[in-house]
């Protein structure tokens, strides 16, 4: 009798070893639910930029606001009759200053 209890106790082992630690087990299931998130947050930061580039796409294309804008900022254009006045923090001012002395 002991020997069927024990048997019987030895299969149950059996089946349950792929179900805890299988390749298809809980613990697997459970790391692969972390990469989900993790990639999923990924994904949504991904979807802002690209929603935000598709909005600066759209400037571009249909307004002359962005272009100017754009012009001002990265290649410091002025239209006529514009005065440009660049204006520094002190201590960027204090070494500007001391470099042309």
């Amino acid at each position: 009798m002991r020997i069927v209890i024990y048997s019987m106790l030895v299969l149950l082992i059996a089946i349950q070893y792929p179900l805890w630690l299988g390749k298809g087990g809980w613990l697997k299931v459970y790391e692969m639910e972390k990469q989900v998130e993790l990639q999923e947050a990924k994904n949504s930061l991904l979807a802002l930029r690209n929603a935000k580039l598709a909005g600066d796409v759209k400037d571009l294309k249909d307004g002359t606001r962005a272009i100017e804008e754009r012009a001002r900022v990265e290649h410091g254009l002025i239209k006529d009759g514009e005065f440009f006045v660049q204006i520094l923090p002190a201590d960027k001012a204090a070494t500007a200053q001391a470099t042309k002395q």
